[in-house]
């Protein structure tokens, strides 16, 4: 029963807010630690990052810079390092004083990003299945999500480009694009960014993308910034962080890099929300983005290994296992072991296996499309994938 209360006697939490309860990744990581099981579900690694990054931390600490308020855009070194990034990775030039925010990780610069642009009734697209902090982000300020849905094609999930076309109205005031995506593992091709970029221009709406797993892409996936294409960069607000690519996740750092007016607007709402955060990691991370492309490749190399490791694990198991071009996750389809509710499977998994995922269908508006697919993350050490690989043999028809 909800809590009222007695003067209103209306519930506490906001009704916008209504539907979204506690994560199922608290729920899941809940089991693992009861259970004892392998947590495959969060998707962060269980080994840090470069040690010279780290050190570059606990210099900053030593040196006596971000142990107060850095600035609110964030500290000057790391907004050229990250101006410096997009120039040497996509030639996008960005001034780092005006095109470039600092934020408390990505999922801040999402919300202050929506927050920002978006005036309540305004619809916004995006691609289902999707992160799970947009659409919390999106009801906080007002508008209203319309899920674009990813769906099974040739062993992996892809955008239907005509689906996205009917989908924009009058009131679609934005694009929320991630690539590579999370949950499914696509990164959009060429062709399919050149028509979202067509899209957004012929209907002149903005567009927000998410590309923290931009260094994590495999095979022959190539990662393309959409503001790249022509008529994109005046309108497309690009966020990424530093966690996933540097195995740094609690640091919390991440950007947004856009033309000076959007940034000014991302930067309105984000005043308000931590104002400024992580001020001695923001100088290890400007460190940490001119490592030389040696640590790019191997750290792909390594996640690559992984991805390979578990999906033949999973494979042997059982599952139907979705090609993972990107990010460190693995969606997988349980109807080849004989089942269909993504949400039963996961809660008894630990239980039966003794490994803990996630069910994708808590990243739909369309649970029925989510029902039969499972997420698992493979950024972890190689023996605790053996382990899980090992576990999963149980459930082997």
């Amino acid at each position: 029963m909800a809590v009222m209360t007695s003067s209103a006697r209306r519930p506490l939490l906001n009704r916008r807010l209504a539907e979204f309860g506690t994560t199922i990744f608290a729920e899941m990581s809940a089991l693992a630690l009861s259970t004892g099981a392998v947590n495959l579900g969060q998707g962060f690694p269980d080994t840090d990052g470069p040690e010279e990054v780290r050190e570059a931390a606990v210099r900053a600490l030593r040196d006596g810079r971000g142990n107060q308020y850095p600035p609110g855009p964030g500290v000057p070194e790391l907004r050229t390092a990250i101006a410096a990034h997009q120039r040497r990775e996509y030639e996008l030039v960005y001034d780092p004083d005006t095109e470039v925010l600092v934020t408390a990780g990505a999922t801040e610069a999402i919300a202050a990003s929506l927050l920002a642009l978006l005036e309540p009734g305004d619809e916004v697209i995006a691609l289902e299945p999707y992160y799970d902090s947009y659409a919390a982000s999106i009801a906080m300020a007002g508008g209203r999500r319309v899920p674009v849905t990813l769906r099974p094609h040739e062993g992996a999930f892809r955008l239907d480009l005509d689906e996205l076309r009917d989908a924009v109205t009058d009131r679609t005031r934005l694009l929320l694009v991630n690539t590579p995506h999370n949950p499914t593992g696509t990164v959009l091709t060429r062709a399919e960014l050149a028509e979202i970029a067509r899209l957004a221009v012929e209907r002149d709406l903005l567009v927000i993308t998410d590309e923290v797993y931009e260094h994590l892409v495999f095979d022959d996936a190539e990662h393309i910034p959409l503001a790249t294409f022509p008529g994109m960069r005046e309108r497309t607000v690009t966020i990424s962080s530093a966690g996933k690519t540097y195995s740094f996740t609690g640091w919390k750092v991440g950007w947004v890099t856009a033309a000076p007016a959007l940034v000014s607007a991302v930067r309105s709402a984000k005043q308000f929300l931590t104002y400024v955060s992580s001020g001695p990691f923001q100088y290890a991370i400007a460190e940490a983005l001119a490592l030389p492309d040696s640590y790019f490749t191997a750290f792909r190399e390594d996640m690559l290994a992984k991805r390979d490791l578990l999906a033949g694990g999973l494979a042997e198991a059982g599952f139907g296992v979705f090609r993972t071009a990107g990010t460190y996750f693995i969606t997988t389809d349980i109807r080849p072991l004989g089942e269909s509710d993504g949400f039963a499977f996961c809660r008894a998994l630990p239980e039966r296996a003794g490994v803990v995922a996630i069910p994708n269908a808590v990243f739909y508006d369309h649970r029925e499309e989510g029902a039969p697919f499972v997420r698992f993350a493979f950024c972890k050490q190689t023996g605790v994938l053996e382990e899980a690989a090992s576990r999963l043999k149980a459930l082997a028809p």
